[in-house]
């Protein structure tokens, strides 16, 4: 990636390690959500493993949501919003290029924690290992869709609510997908390739729909 968009992704990437250490608060909270459900339900192993890849889905999808509503935000309150509007770039591509760099900056710290506190809740390798996978191919989805709701509520003052109750409903298929995939990997009779092609195909869409969705709302607010 050169030119200008190589350098709006180099852009986020600092601001996201300088500003609140968005990748150690969000796995924090990723740590905070699976270990507190083992409290709640009881010294049952058998049904933590069998429900751990949903503790974990349902861990990232609320970290994930945890700042994105910084995501267009923070450069409409400094001003640097409005300039890349006027700038004339590809507004669809520089909504691709910061979900890229929020992904990177937030959602893969989750992926790569999550075999860590997968054993908090007695998975077996294999099921570790598929949860992983799922994880790593489904977050950006999670990201990509979140931006719409971002862009939707970034002219609200403490939107974050709201763009969560917007959110949530449009990521609940990536979520059934994801556990789909990793509990079809230690269960039989439902093959794991077949959710986790389907979850790849929700991630490709988000890909496709987030960015001219996000742009669209964006090009709405500035109005």
């Amino acid at each position: 990636m050169t030119g200008w968009a190589g350098a709006l992704l180099q852009r986020e990437m600092r601001l996201a390690v300088r500003v609140g250490g968005g990748a150690l608060i969000g796995v924090l909270f990723f740590l905070a959500v699976v270990t507190v459900v083992p409290f709640g339900m009881g010294p049952d192993l058998n049904l933590l493993a069998r429900i751990g890849p949903a503790i974990l889905w349902i861990g990232a999808l609320l970290s994930t949501l945890l700042g994105l509503d910084r995501l267009f935000q923070a450069d409409r309150e400094d001003g640097s919003l409005d300039l890349v509007l006027m700038a004339g770039q590809p507004l669809e591509l520089v909504v691709l290029v910061k979900c890229l760099a929020h992904w990177v900056a937030t959602g893969f710290p989750l992926v790569a924690a999550a075999p860590v506190l997968a054993i908090f809740l007695n998975l077996d390798p294999v099921a570790i290992g598929a949860v992983t996978l799922t994880l790593l191919v489904g977050t950006p989805a999670l990201t990509l869709i979140g931006a719409i709701g971002a862009a939707l509520t970034v002219t609200l003052r403490r939107g974050g609510l709201l763009m969560a109750v917007l959110v949530v409903p449009l990521a609940i298929p990536v979520l059934i997908f994801g556990v789909s995939a990793a509990d079809a990997a230690v269960s039989e009779p439902v093959p794991f390739l077949t959710p986790f092609l389907i979850l790849c195909a929700l991630t490709l869409i988000a890909a496709v729909v987030g960015p001219l969705a996000g742009a669209a709302a964006l090009r709405f607010a500035s109005d």
